[in-house]
């Protein structure tokens, strides 16, 4: 490696580096400048808590053995809707591709769908599912899974033509065009797909708690609502906003892996 080649890596380094204190600064000074209101009732603690009770509460739950319950609850309905919103979101969009009138004959519904609230169908998809997980995981998949399908076809009919006319010169068949051009062209889409189907995904759980749930991240902040102990609520929120980071991360780290790769 030259002498180059190392200074600009190192330059690469000291970049994230600085970037990384700067954000745990940013957090730090947010913070501080919250307890210091709090401290001098210049914001209202009853309302907005602060992060020094935030922080007792979550202390509270794990001594109650409450906290990682709720969080694996949380993270399984997560992980189990991401994993089906992406296969079938895969499926799906693969099938509009290859049969483009398809495609023309539901795009309008697949955007009504999109468009639709969908706690507004939260009533009837716990009479059809009843109050569980399923209802859980089915609000999810509705929020996800329109995403995904239209993240992932829009980049598969984005492809360069040229490249599709090439390789079927080549006497490729649809299968190997599909599997050799169209999915491994598209991959930088289908990472950009993982990352909101992960927080989709989150989102859709967490409202569906809201409805119906006995456990879970969302089921803490409705439940601190209920009984006016809002620090439990804040302190939901900052789980939350932890495990969709962590999760961010995760997917960031996978598409990292694949750039390698490919």
């Amino acid at each position: 490696m030259s002498n180059d080649q190392q200074k600009y890596l190192k330059k690469l380094k000291l970049r994230k580096i600085f970037i990384l204190i700067c954000q745990v600064l940013i957090v730090i000074a947010f913070l501080s400048l919250w307890e210091i209101l709090a401290n001098k009732n210049i914001i209202n603690t009853f309302v907005f808590s602060k992060p020094s009770k935030i922080l007792e509460t979550i202390i509270n739950l794990i001594n109650q053995n409450n906290l990682f319950n709720h969080i694996f609850t949380t993270l399984e309905e997560v992980l189990i809707s991401f994993t089906l919103g992406i296969i079938l979101g895969l499926i799906i969009a693969i099938i509009l591709y290859e049969f483009p009138i398809l495609s023309d004959i539901i795009d309008p519904f697949l955007t009504m769908i999109n468009s639709l609230p969908k706690v507004a169908l939260g009533p009837l998809i716990i009479i059809i599912f009843g109050a569980n997980i399923k209802s859980i995981i089915v609000m999810a998949l509705l929020i996800n899974l329109i995403i995904s399908i239209i993240t992932i076809y829009n980049g598969f009919i984005n492809i360069d033509e040229q490249k599709i006319k090439m390789i079927k010169s080549f006497k490729a068949n649809k299968y190997q065009i599909l599997t050799k051009l169209i999915i491994p062209s598209s991959y930088k889409t289908i990472i950009s797909s993982l990352k909101l189907n992960i927080s989709m995904s989150l989102i859709g759980v967490i409202m569906g708690e809201f409805l119906v749930s006995k456990a879970g991240i969302g089921y803490l902040i409705i439940y601190g609502t209920q009984v006016f102990n809002l620090s439990l609520v804040m302190a939901g929120i900052l789980i939350l906003v932890i495990i969709s980071y962590i999760l961010y991360k995760i997917i960031t780290f996978i598409e990292n892996k694949l750039i390698k790769k490919f």
